[in-house]
């Protein structure tokens, strides 16, 4: 049988704030030689543009990069440009790129764009989200948090953290920027980058790249285990809280589940993941989500490990752990007795 995850393309998409540094991040990036297929897609150019030398010019919004990869400038729709990219590629028109990294523009919403890469199904059968990066700014990070709402959102949908400008912002505003950032995203890992340099394997194949994952690849896709309730500060709304169920459940109880909360709550069920134990299958159902949308669910060949406990992450904004709980209690209910 066909392998649900393997063979599509993985797609990271870089968000922050404007001049967090995700142009320098993609450039150094770009200059390693284990990233020389790449397909990059960006917003806008703004005053830097992805490299300085631009060698082939293939279409109106494409760019041969000096070093194999392509630069494609999204000026319409997302789901247009992806399909384009692929078309192409089949053809033969472009290069043979392995990966997409999606640049945002630092006051971009990244919830759509992992919702497009989550409904569409065209995307779906070649396109697969391996991971969100958000840059912050140790200079100007904490005001951003306090003053505006993107970046918040910004943060608490990542999987990765990039603090840039660790060297000018000094150890102590750095070191609150990072406190700050864990309270709003406990499971995202966060690494500090000095001039965009940072660790490749820290930002790529984040995802579930096969059906056989093992539990390292588990870990690595779901984050920093973090199940001790609710974190949040007394001016932040967004909190982050996982749920843990021995016993399996039914299909059924979980979705009805999900759409009641999608239906009441959408906007503010900021980000979902989980590994859900259903009765009768022989691994886990991954399962994620944004918003009131969720990827097709995807079953393991197996549990990677001898714990085989559900376990959903949920980050939400004013919807504390008790009320999620609560709902999957009553539905679990009803559905077990009707």
């Amino acid at each position: 049988m066909l392998d649900a995850l393997s063979g599509r393309f993985p797609v990271s998409v870089v968000t922050g704030f404007l001049g967090s540094g995700k142009t320098t991040l993609i450039n150094k990036l770009l200059k390693r030689p284990d990233m020389n297929r790449v397909a990059v897609i960006v917003n806008e150019f703004g005053e830097q543009a992805i490299d300085n030398d631009l060698v082939e010019i293939s279409s109106e919004q494409m760019m041969l990069l000096n070093n194999g990869c392509l630069c494609c400038v999204l000026r319409g729709d997302l789901q247009e440009t992806l399909r384009d990219l692929f078309v192409k590629r089949r053809n033969g028109d472009i290069i043979d790129f392995t990966r997409v990294i999606i640049e945002t523009t630092g006051l971009a919403d990244p919830a759509p764009v992992m919702q497009t890469l989550m409904t569409d199904d065209m995307l779906l059968a070649h396109y697969r989200l391996d991971c969100v990066v958000t840059l912050a700014d140790a200079v100007n990070g904490i005001e951003q948090l306090d003053t505006m709402q993107e970046p918040v959102k910004q943060a608490a949908l990542a999987d990765r953290i990039v603090i840039t400008k660790s060297d000018l912002a000094g150890e102590d505003a750095t070191s609150r920027l990072e406190a700050r950032l864990r309270e709003l995203n406990p499971q995202a890992p966060i690494k500090r980058a000095v001039n965009g340099e940072i660790d490749l394997e820290f930002l790529i194949d984040v995802g579930l790249r096969n059906t056989k994952a093992k539990l390292a690849d588990v870990e690595r896709w779901m984050g920093e285990p973090d199940e001790h309730g609710e974190h949040h500060r007394h001016d932040v709304n967004v909190k982050s809280f996982c749920l843990r169920y021995q016993e399996p459940m039914t299909w059924q109880a979980f979705s009805q589940t999900m759409e009641v909360l999608g239906a009441l709550r959408g906007s503010d069920m900021l980000r979902v993941k989980g590994l859900i134990n259903i009765a009768g299958h022989a691994g886990p159902m991954v399962v994620q989500g944004v918003q009131h949308l969720f990827h097709p669910p995807v079953e393991l060949a197996a549990w990677p490990s001898e714990d085989h406990s559900t376990r959903i992450v949920f980050i939400t904004r004013n919807i504390p752990r008790e009320t999620v709980a609560n709902l999957f209690a009553a539905i679990g209910a009803v559905t077990v007795t009707a």
